[in-house]
């Protein structure tokens, strides 16, 4: 018997699909920033079927914001040891 309930990964591909509408509509560089977007929801696919929402837009929501939560402390923390050089000179 064939399983009757996708996989998280295969509903999430599924609504990523969903999205191509919106997708079209955008341009130049927001459509590269909604690509990355999709990708950190696909790279966080494991924690997402481990988070067992009933809503999958929430475990996609979570997604990005973990992913752009991680970007800012990397650029904060690359920032400081700039500013940590530029004190020692």
């Amino acid at each position: 018997m064939g399983r009757t309930v996708p996989s998280y990964r295969q509903a999430l591909e599924t609504e990523i699909t969903r999205w191509e509408g919106f997708r079209k509509a955008l341009r130049g560089e927001e459509l590269d920033v909604f690509d990355r977007m999709m990708n950190s929801c696909r790279l966080y696919a494991s924690a997402g079927s481990m988070a067992t929402r009933p809503i999958l837009a929430e475990a996609m929501f979570m997604s990005v914001l973990l992913s752009q939560q991680k970007e800012l402390t990397e650029i904060r923390e690359s920032l400081e040891r700039l500013e940590k050089k530029l004190r020692q000179t």
